[in-house]
């Protein structure tokens, strides 16, 4: 039985699949943050600030506001705003969609939402680039961002937005930030926090059932988040069973390589063939 046929059987005995989704299943939907796509969108700012690529673009040390948020208009833009769905994760809904699943993903663009993935079986635990919080977070609330982003990008002028345009906070007058986890001051709000409490009963009422832990695009960035728990859940659970699927990052610890299918490859390919079989 190879790899394809593998994880057809394992997805058809599933009672409940836990899908753990990282940055690798958005670049095999397109969503890259190199080549082509980035030079294409960022061509004067890469000419001014020689950015290589958008993941370290969004770290780059801008001296004014104006400056920042000239070039986070834009990111956001394309990452959020301007795309429909993914194919791999329309291919990826079509394999759970009649199942118990739920979604646990560092992804922050919106792209299990697009695809049509039931919201209340999703958690989003690095944050969304369609919202805006307090920089120093003075309150747990995030505000849409999509009036505003295409305002900065339609007003943008050598890679400046109009000093009126800049976010500011409505409670503390400071400044505000994209949601995105890369300090203390990141927001979880309400919504955050109901997430995470129906992503924690799934796990405690499927645990003694045939549980899939499906892993897509996943690397060593934030393993504590999906993969070292589903690691240590499939160990655990004498039902259990996991699925890892990475491009160059497909493997799992000698104590569950019985249970485990590892698949080095494109992402995108391995969910069209098993969709379409």
């Amino acid at each position: 039985m190879n790899g394809i046929e593998s994880m057809i059987e394992q997805l058809a005995q599933a009672q409940a699949v836990v899908i753990g989704a990282g940055s690798g299943l958005s670049a095999a939907a397109g969503f890259t943050y190199t080549g082509e796509r980035f030079t294409r969108h960022f061509s004067e700012f890469i000419e001014r600030y020689h950015m290589t690529d958008m993941y370290s673009a969004g770290f780059y040390p801008f001296q004014t506001q104006e400056e920042k948020w000239a070039y986070w208009s834009r990111h956001i833009y394309y990452n959020r705003y301007d795309q429909d769905a993914g194919k791999a994760y329309l291919d990826l809904l079509n394999l759970v969609r009649d199942k118990n699943y739920f979604v646990i993903t560092t992804n922050v663009d919106h792209q299990f939402w697009l695809a049509g993935f039931q919201p209340e079986r999703i958690f989003a635990t690095q944050g969304d680039y369609g919202k805006f919080q307090c920089a120093r977070a003075c309150h747990e609330k995030l505000y849409d961002n999509e009036a505003q982003v295409r305002a900065m990008l339609a007003l943008q002028r050598n890679c400046r937005i109009p000093e009126e345009l800049v976010p500011r906070c409505p409670v503390c007058g400071g400044n505000m930030e994209v949601n995105l986890r890369c300090d203390q001051y990141f927001v979880e709000d309400e919504a955050w926090h109901e997430a995470e409490a129906r992503y924690e009963v799934f796990l405690a009422e499927n645990q003694e059932k045939r549980v899939l832990f499906l892993e897509l695009g996943v690397g060593m960035n934030t393993p504590v988040i999906i993969k070292y728990p589903f690691w240590q859940m499939t160990r655990k659970l004498d039902r259990a069973f996991y699925i890892c699927v990475n491009r160059g990052q497909a493997w799992a610890p000698e104590e569950i390589s019985e249970r485990s299918l590892c698949m080095d490859g494109d992402i995108a390919e391995i969910l069209n063939e098993v969709r379409a079989q």
